[in-house]
């Protein structure tokens, strides 16, 4: 599934497309089969507005415009991209022409993302929106504010991590890969972790999140950039997916299980 890393590459890309700020010419709605009921009617309500900005929040797109934004999260298999006339594929399920010939298209094989409508300044209120945690790369994401959430938590830092009240936009991947580099064994219970050690964890979490994003992203499944083209963090996983394998820092060979449900990993050396 695309994280934030991910998202925040494809916010990028349409950001670039749309910086001439064309007005939407057509929207068509190729299939309806999303997870979630489409609101069609009030997405169609864009047609004539401009795109004035593509925003993140947590793993969520905003495309926003003067009369409401249209929000998509792109699940598990979701990509955007941007195409001709003839370059129509299997599984598209919206298609948006602009005045200036540019046409985007959402894709989505297993179906599993999101297409929604949110009013204009009701982001607040929004039931997708209105419980979302802290912006792991803006400031208000601290070691203070981190341990303040965490205070009392039962679970383990893994899984608060992952916690999308907490802090959003931090999947699988790159809660084991800034785990790792904070040195901080996933299973601990996060009422442990000291503020101290919630600074360094913080800090770990928007530099591993940074790196991501200046690599365009993982590419392990179905995910691309705008262009077409695959991320490459992949390829610098300390941790994440290498069970058995050699740490790249001291040898130990890594350790995986399941934690929340999820698959994790880790150095029993390195992380203590």
């Amino acid at each position: 599934m695309p994280e934030l890393p991910e998202v925040e590459t494809v916010r990028r890309g349409l950001e670039e497309a749309l910086k001439a700020r064309p007005k939407i010419t057509q929207i068509e709605f190729m299939r309806k089969d999303l997870r979630d009921p489409i609101p069609i009617k009030k997405i169609q309500s864009l047609v004539g507005e401009a795109i004035a900005s593509v925003e993140r929040r947590a793993k969520y797109l905003l495309l926003r415009t003067n009369k409401g934004t249209l929000l998509s999260h792109l699940g598990m298999t979701g990509t955007w991209r941007v195409f001709n006339v003839g370059e129509e594929k299997d599984h598209d399920h919206i298609y948006l022409s602009f005045e200036n010939g540019l046409r985007l298209a959402y894709r989505d094989p297993r179906r599993f993302g999101v297409l929604d409508f949110v009013a204009v300044n009701s982001d607040l209120r929004h039931p997708r929106l209105r419980h979302l945690g802290f912006e792991p790369l803006k400031p208000e994401l601290t070691g203070e504010s981190l341990w303040q959430k965490l205070r009392g938590k039962k679970t383990t830092i893994k899984v608060a991590i992952m916690d999308q009240k907490i802090v959003v936009g931090v999947g699988n991947i790159y809660a084991s890969e800034a785990l790792f580099d904070a040195r901080i064994i996933p299973t601990l219970p996060s009422a442990k972790v000291s503020r101290q050690r919630c600074e360094v964890l913080v800090a770990a979490i928007k530099k591993i999140l940074q790196e991501a994003i200046a690599a365009g992203g993982s590419s392990i499944s179905d995910y691309q950039q705008l262009s077409g083209e695959a991320g490459d963090f992949q390829n610098r996983f300390k941790v994440y997916d290498r069970a058995g394998e050699a740490c790249r820092a001291c040898g130990t060979r890594i350790r995986a299980k399941k934690i929340g449900g999820r698959s994790t990993y880790w150095c029993s050396t390195c992380q203590k």
